[in-house]
């Protein structure tokens, strides 16, 4: 496929005001967990999450996006009331202190979105593609924010087992004709594309996905690419997830080159250098 055959969307409408897309944007993860893969437990109260966010602010990401459930590879599965009770305080407080931010809430569940964004998140980040809660595409319509649709299968505790694909490129874009197909008809407009490098994919799977980005530029939607400190690196570079910064840097730039639009990272300022360099 050749890129100028297809339009990719190049705004997004949030919080009133349209971002442009033309350069990629870059989204800062903050976890509230005790048990994410590489900042687990790290920033374990608020006061540290704020701190973090101003952090990655100053250094240039243009959303923060907030967890409170794991979705590592057989994490520990939380109830609603736990998540609930991560998330919350901490979009209130980064509202609060950073009024002008864009706060992501990164969850399948969709009383967690509506509460989120009640307090002040304008985006809803769900790796389940809304398999996991049937009430999640009617929520992003009703909210009307941006919403990040993934591809994955399972979930955290038994994606891993669910790698088997006939043909993962067409297997993957039909996934996202379907969900495209019903979240259109529920009137959402700004809808990201994240394929889900990691979840229920081999490690073979995620560089061939990552080295085929632009086939799904025949969607017209921007695409995420969420690579970072994962074990796609770590595992093939036999290192942790410490030690993953300079793998991270790499696919970084590749998905740049692919076409990626947003940048979710942990480390913020050294996936802007990407940008700028490839700008």
């Amino acid at each position: 496929m050749r890129d100028a055959v297809f339009y990719t969307k190049k705004t997004l409408r949030i919080k009133g005001n349209l971002l442009d897309l033309s350069k990629p944007l870059v989204m800062g993860i903050l976890n509230n967990t005790p048990d994410s893969f590489y900042d687990g437990g790290r920033y374990n109260n608020i006061k540290a999450l704020c701190e973090r966010a101003e952090n990655m602010l100053s250094e240039g990401a243009t959303f923060l996006d907030i967890g409170g459930y794991s979705t590592r590879p057989n994490a520990e599965d939380i109830n609603e009331k736990e998540e609930l009770n991560r998330v919350i305080p901490i979009v209130k407080e980064l509202s609060k202190l950073f009024p002008q931010s864009n706060i992501s809430v990164d969850t399948f569940r969709a009383s967690v979105a509506k509460a989120a964004v009640s307090e002040g998140a304008c985006m809803i980040n769900d790796v389940s593609g809304g398999r996991l809660d049937s009430k999640m595409f009617e929520t992003a319509s009703e909210l009307q924010v941006p919403y990040v649709l993934m591809h994955s299968r399972g979930t955290p505790q038994t994606m891993s087992k669910m790698t088997d694909y006939d043909n993962i490129l067409e297997e993957i874009l039909f996934y996202f004709q379907e969900k495209l197909s019903l979240l259109k008809e529920l009137a959402c407009k700004d809808i990201i594309l994240d394929l889900g490098f990691g979840f229920a994919k081999t490690l073979e799977q995620n560089y061939f996905l990552l080295n085929n980005l632009t086939y799904f530029k025949v969607l017209n939607q921007p695409i995420l690419a969420g690579v970072s400190r994962k074990s796609m690196i770590f595992k093939k570079l036999d290192i942790n997830s410490s030690e993953a910064l300079n793998g991270t840097t790499a696919l970084n730039t590749l998905a740049v080159k692919q076409g990626a639009a947003i940048l979710r990272v942990h480390d913020v300022k050294e996936a802007m250098e990407v940008i700028k360099l490839m700008s």
